[in-house]
């Protein structure tokens, strides 16, 4: 499995070296399908908008793809999976955008996507909630939308949590306080992780890729 899990999308060289180095080769080659779905529990359908087309701060789907797709999960159930598994088999990677993280997880799991994941060659390049929903653990700091069955989401891809957007200056609840009142409440590890820093995850090999600044909690 290959992911590499963002704050704020593809936004230094050393991220986007990290990219390259996933996809196996330019990103003018690779293929994607953007994961939107997070942003209509947050943002609305505008959030959406404007991640499709690239025009948010937390650069993705305006790479430079050579060709790019958008997989809405709440549409997949109600489809047959011929349809969209073949096309998701086929892609390099998996851009899932930010946004409602506890939605996200229900609708991952809900479509089949989640099982679909751990067999795919893609890589997958969260943003933000994008990236926190593959942890063991999303953790009781955050609040979103509640899934009807309960439980938090979390997708279990990885062996750690994830705190994204430390010490945002436009957003006081991700401060380095925040983050450690986030991290006592973990049964496990996590990482909290600025706009200028990404977690790169290849097989079982984590390595932190920054030009900024965070800190892995352990228990």
């Amino acid at each position: 499995m290959k992911l590499l899990l963002t704050s704020a999308g593809i936004n230094n060289a050393s991220i986007r070296d990290a990219l390259v180095d996933l996809l196996g080769k330019p990103i003018a080659e690779s293929s994607a399908l953007c994961i939107p779905t997070a942003s209509y529990a947050m943002g609305g359908p505008a959030s959406a908008w404007r991640m499709i087309t690239g025009r948010t701060s937390t650069p993705l789907c305006e790479l430079g793809w050579k060709s790019l797709g958008v997989l809405e999960l709440t549409a997949l159930p109600s489809i047959e999976q011929e349809r969209w598994v073949p096309a998701v088999r086929e892609i390099d990677a998996l851009l899932v955008g930010g946004g409602d993280v506890f939605y996200l997880g229900y609708w991952m799991q809900q479509s089949g996507l989640a099982d679909l994941v751990p067999s795919l060659r893609a890589a997958w390049v969260g943003v933000s909630g994008g990236s926190m929903v593959v942890g063991p653990d999303i953790g009781e700091y955050f609040e979103g939308w509640q899934p009807p069955d309960g439980g938090d989401c979390a997708l279990g891809m990885v062996d750690f949590s994830l705190f994204p957007h430390l010490d945002n200056e436009n957003m006081p609840d991700f401060s380095m306080a925040g983050a450690q009142e986030w991290a006592a409440g973990l049964p496990g590890s996590g990482y909290a992780i600025d706009d200028q820093t990404a977690i790169k995850v290849t097989g079982g090999t984590v390595d932190v890729v920054s030009e900024g600044h965070w800190k892995l909690f352990t228990r």
